[in-house]
């Protein structure tokens, strides 16, 4: 049956029935003004009643709740001043709660408060000193929790005289000084309220919390001016998205929970010294996720506090749907519009879901307010000012007014700020941003504002020549990237707008091409270059879109066949259009493409028609290019004098002409020149030259900080190949270590298999031979599918060696024949020598009686090895040779061959291969 009851401390409260009709008038009413008037027609329909009898009710309410319940408005009327619970009837837990009023009283402190406890103590000796801060932050941010762990603190100097007051029920301004009086038992109707309160406060010491002032921020700020200023023994905290600005208040912005110091892949134990992570995974673990976290979900775990800002109510509500969805879940369901409606406690109505939260501050705001935040939505990150204004500005008179919303929106923690230097930017919190985007739609704004969004970055791209910027000048438009995505999409999907998305897309893709993100910049050239309108394909802009997919698509793609039509398609179109700059740079890409493929003749090629074209236009910069393509394609070929020659003179033309950078095809030409030049003088047999070089190659591709430039000088350019031919396995592995770890980051899948073949090849130096066959047997497939021929052959002729050592010779040799052929095929391959050293080894690994085999192979090498001019290939196979002639009774022959080839060097003696034949030749007696 319905009950009429008003129960207190689980003690029935005996009240007249016109006192109960006026508390559930007002009750139902929390947090409004009632008029007197009103309430009489209520309580007394039928009857004539005079004031008198309802201010009789009203002082009879006030001693059974006791104070801070019902406030009085002069003028006006009486308010419900204190928070209020609805339970339905025959809900299980309304035995114990029925009836009862939430009372202002300071609450519990949490039990375990993360992260706050150096800010608690901070502002402790704040409060003490200074009498009045406000703890100002955007909503859910924690700034209740601190203030009332606080209060706790400090309760003690106080005598436990604080008073807590929460303003979050109000509706009016005009009740707060009533609010405030009556928690701190100054109640009574008076025209006089604030002087009233300042008198009963003189004289006393006491902690005031003021608890959600943004809603009635004038009203608290006359308020706390009045109290700091004429009540000197009063002491104020008060919580607000926005400052109050009043003299004597010291702010204090409480920030998110941090995890940004985290790296890339933090451990669980790294993960947990943050105390978003913590507080997280405290929630999660009580939310029933029964699971603790691992070094494998930790990543997940920081990239999820990451996205929700650190804002401890956004964290408490996804952890607590750990244990439905998982990590894994939560992070996919991150930016979801179901993760604004997760509920969290029940005890704090307006923080009860995200949305709620965030509507609380959106009812706040006004029309231009609403219409500001929900238009920057649109921004994925950062925004400058000019682009709020792109995006938020109906006419170029209202660009002031959008300034002066977005400071309004910054006062009021809806918007953050940052400061570097002497830039500033702007964000959305992520969860912010998604109850505005919901926003916008429903206003029905999204295409105006999306295209708006696009437009601006139309303009922003086309103002300067991506290609021109320094370092700093490009991270300057980088930071926009997720944005700039964001605007092709939606330029390209149906809803878009086809005028922008051709040029918008061109834009970017030089963007993307110079900060490496390759399969994003292949993915919109593809795109671009489909929806290309017949007026423009064949000029200069499809020549740079066919120019960035072959770059793009060469370094992070396996399909040979796209990169070259990109190449013959742009090439041919140079050429109609007599372009020599556009020529030159397909031609240096046909050049690192055949390179890849390892076609010595393609590149070769390319490098000869770049030399004649550098000739005539007398650039000392391309000819100096000319100069190191050359050497690369001799050093391919397997001419090892004339690829020396040629990078020689390419260095000293840099050197007397100042050419100190040369870039094309996505890469420092230098950097690679350097390379290539220490692997020749290392197979033209002067290994100490060569590591002063490819050292001096690293650290120039190390500096430029160009992610394709540094995977190509350690992997294309084979620097950490030299270090184990020389026998420098540390420094192998260090370089090897980089390149896997640098490929992995940057989505460089071959250059990633190329380290993997390389460690493999070094585990089977290392004598763990086992462990280097699963290695290389992951690798080459990879490879392979990438179509990197380059690095197939050394990966190939390590596995084959491997397994010959491992007693599966003849596994070996099928995989060695089958390189082999590869080699001879075409116009031939600098490695061949060393693959015919591998055979022979191969071949007495199957049987000690395979030697006159084994011994026409290595002759075989000796004499390719000789008109390669390389003389460190020929040092192997003759030391190799001479130890069958060794063993056959043939020592003369086997010490003169080997003291003839150790004679003709002038260093490098303390390599791996010097100190062996040396060794042997000792044994010769030489």
């Amino acid at each position: 049956m319905p009950q009429r009851l008003l129960v207190k401390e689980n003690e029935p409260v005996a009240l007249g029935g016109r006192a109960l009709d006026l508390l559930i008038a007002l009750v139902q009413r929390a947090g409004e003004v009632v008029n007197r008037r009103e309430l009489i027609k209520r309580v007394w329909p039928d009857l004539v009643v005079e004031e008198a009898n309802l201010r009789v009710h009203i002082s009879n309410l006030r001693r059974a709740l006791g104070d801070g319940y019902i406030a009085s408005v002069a003028g006006r009327g009486y308010c419900f001043a204190a928070s209020v619970r609805r339970i339905a009837i025959g809900d299980s837990s309304a035995d114990a709660s029925i009836g009862r009023l939430q009372r202002q009283q300071l609450p519990a402190r949490l039990q375990r408060m993360l992260g706050r406890d150096d800010t608690v103590e901070t502002l402790r000796a704040w409060v003490k000193s200074r009498r009045f801060v406000t703890i100002v932050g955007p909503g859910g941010v924690g700034k209740s929790t601190v203030a009332v762990a606080l209060a706790h603190d400090l309760a003690a100097d106080f005598l436990d005289n604080v008073c807590f007051v929460d303003l979050s029920p109000l509706r009016d301004g005009a009740l707060v000084v009533s609010a405030v009086a009556s928690a701190v038992g100054c109640a009574g109707e008076t025209q006089d309220s604030l002087p009233r309160l300042l008198a009963f406060l003189a004289g006393r010491k006491i902690l005031f919390v003021l608890d959600s002032c943004e809603h009635v921020v004038e009203s608290v700020a006359a308020l706390t001016e009045s109290l700091f200023r004429e009540a000197p023994l009063v002491h104020i905290i008060a919580t607000s998205r926005e400052a109050l600005r009043v003299q004597g208040e010291n702010v204090h912005p409480l920030q998110s929970l941090d995890s940004s110091s985290m790296g890339a892949n933090p451990t669980a134990a790294d993960a947990l010294t943050s105390a978003a992570v913590k507080l997280f995974m405290d929630r999660a673990l009580a939310s029933g996720y029964r699971h603790n976290l691992t070094d494998a979900d930790a990543p997940i775990v920081v990239k999820i506090c990451r996205r929700l800002d650190g804002i401890p109510l956004a964290l408490e509500l996804a952890a607590s749907r750990a244990g439905s969805y998982g990590v894994h879940g939560l992070a996919r369901l991150l930016g979801d519009r179901l993760m604004l409606l997760w509920r969290g406690r029940r005890n704090v109505p307006r923080h009860e879901t995200l949305a709620a939260m965030l509507d609380w501050s959106f009812k706040l705001l006004s029309e231009q307010e609403r219409s500001v935040l929900c238009s920057l939505s649109v921004f994925v990150g950062a925004f400058t000012l000019d682009m709020a204004q792109a995006v938020a500005s109906e006419a170029d008179h209202e660009e002031f007014a959008v300034l002066d919303v977005v400071a309004s929106l910054v006062d009021k923690s809806l918007i953050s700020i940052s400061r570097t230097g002497q830039a500033t930017s702007y964000r959305l919190l992520d969860t912010t941003r998604a109850h505005a985007a919901v926003k916008l739609r429903e206003r029905g704004g999204e295409y105006v504002i999306a295209r708006r969004h696009a437009l601006h970055f139309r303009r922003y791209l086309g103002e300067v020549r991506i290609e021109s910027l320094s370092e700093s000048g490009l991270a300057d438009y980088a930071r926009y990237v997720g944005d700039i995505r964001s605007a092709l999409e939606w330029s390209f999907s149906e809803a878009g707008d086809r005028s922008i998305s051709v040029a918008l897309g061109a834009a970017a893709v030089p963007l993307f091409l110079a900060i490496s993100m390759l399969s994003e910049c292949r993915r919109w050239c593809l795109r671009v270059l489909a929806a290309l309108p017949r007026d423009v394909q064949g000029d200069t802009l499809e020549i740079g879109l066919q120019l960035a997919l072959a770059i793009s698509s060469h370094h992070s793609y396996n399909d040979t066949a796209e990169v070259a039509r990109a190449l013959e398609r742009g090439l041919a179109l140079a050429d109609s259009l007599g372009d020599a700059a556009y020529q030159l740079e397909f031609l240096a890409g046909l050049n690192a493409f055949g390179t890849r493929l390892a076609d010595a003749g393609v590149p070769l090629a390319a490098a000869e028609r770049y030399a004649s074209i550098a000739k005539d236009r007398d650039s000392s910069k391309e000819i100096v290019t000319a100069e190191w393509m050359l050497g690369s394609s001799h050093h391919l070929i397997g001419d090892q004098a004339s690829a020396l020659r040629s990078y020689e003179r390419g260095l000293e033309h840099a050197r007397t002409t100042g050419v100190s950078e040369v870039r094309c095809f996505g890469y420092s030409h230098r950097a690679r020149a350097l390379i290539g030049y220490a692997r020749t003088l290392w197979l033209r047999g002067f290994p100490d030259q060569a590591v002063q070089f490819a050292h001096e190659g690293i650290e120039l591709a190390r500096r430029e900080a160009q992610p394709v430039s540094f995977a190509v000088c350690l992997g294309l350019a084979f620097a950490a190949p030299m270090f184990l031919w020389r026998g420098d396995l540390e420094v192998a592995e260090d370089l090897i270590q980089q390149l896997v770890a640098h490929a992995d980051r940057y989505s460089l899948k071959s250059y990633q298999a190329a380290g993997l073949g390389m460690r493999g090849e070094l585990m089977m130096m290392r004598g763990e031979t086992q462990v280097a066959i699963k290695i290389l047997r992951t690798a080459l497939p990879i490879l392979q599918s990438e179509r990197r021929y380059f690095f197939i052959s050394a990966c190939s002729r390590a596995l084959a060696e491997a397994l010959a050592l491992s007693g599966r010779a003849a596994e070996a040799m099928i995989i060695i024949d089958a390189v082999l052929a590869e080699g001879a095929s075409g116009s031939g391959h600098f490695d061949v020598p060393e693959l015919l050293r591998t055979r022979a080894e191969v071949l007495l690994a199957e049987s000690p009686d395979s030697w006159p085999e084994a011994e026409a192979a290595l002759k075989g090498s000796l004499d390719l090895a000789r008109r390669q001019s390389a003389i460190g290939w020929e040092l192997r196979s003759a030391t190799r040779l001479s130890r069958i002639w060794r063993d056959r009774g043939r020592n003369e022959e086997a010490r003169s061959l080997l003291a003839d080839v150790l004679a003709r060097f002038t260093e490098g003696f303390d390599t791996a291969d010097l100190r062996e034949a040396a060794a042997q030749l000792r044994e010769f007696g030489g």
